[in-house]
């Protein structure tokens, strides 16, 4: 039995996803290590433009890792930190863009988008919906009912 729980936690361990900070990389004091894997799982790797700096193999990912830490080392503050790196790669090295004058339309499209696309379905909806039979007038409904009568005639003599 002790093999078996040594054996699942093994494959659990081996399922979780590995980092990608060297322990050359980190620093010693764990306060600060804290801080700078913080900020580092909120910047893009450039190269892999969807994992985060933590997380990628990457050169640029690791100078990155160890750009952070050495700001942390030299005082500055996380946001300090990250308007470092925004100052010299842009805002794209940030997995979560900021809201600002010139991003507003990137974080107001997707609820737009959506709106239009429900509107879009309820009128969809009803014009697909028939009209409802209108009622006929007493001469109407005598016409009609001449009209039936003669054809039935027809088909009788026929």
């Amino acid at each position: 039995m002790t093999r078996l729980l040594v054996l699942i936690g093994l494959l659990l361990s081996l399922s979780m996803p590995a980092l990608a900070v060297n322990p050359d990389e980190m620093l010693a004091d764990p306060a600060l290590e804290a801080r700078a894997r913080d900020i580092s799982a909120g910047l893009r790797c450039l190269v892999c433009q969807n994992q985060s700096i933590d997380d990628s193999d990457a050169d640029l990912a690791r100078d990155l890792r160890v750009l952070v830490r050495e700001r942390l080392v030299a005082g500055d503050s996380n946001a300090e930190v990250e308007q470092y790196l925004v100052d010299r790669y842009g805002e794209y090295v940030l997995l979560r863009p900021r809201f600002n004058a010139h991003t507003w339309l990137l974080w107001a499209a997707a609820p737009v988008l959506f709106l239009i696309g429900l509107m879009a379905l309820i009128v969809a909806r009803r014009a697909r919906r028939a009209p409802p039979p209108s009622s006929l007038t007493d001469e109407e409904a005598a016409a009609l009912a001449a009209l039936e009568d003669e054809r039935n005639s027809r088909s009788h003599v026929d």
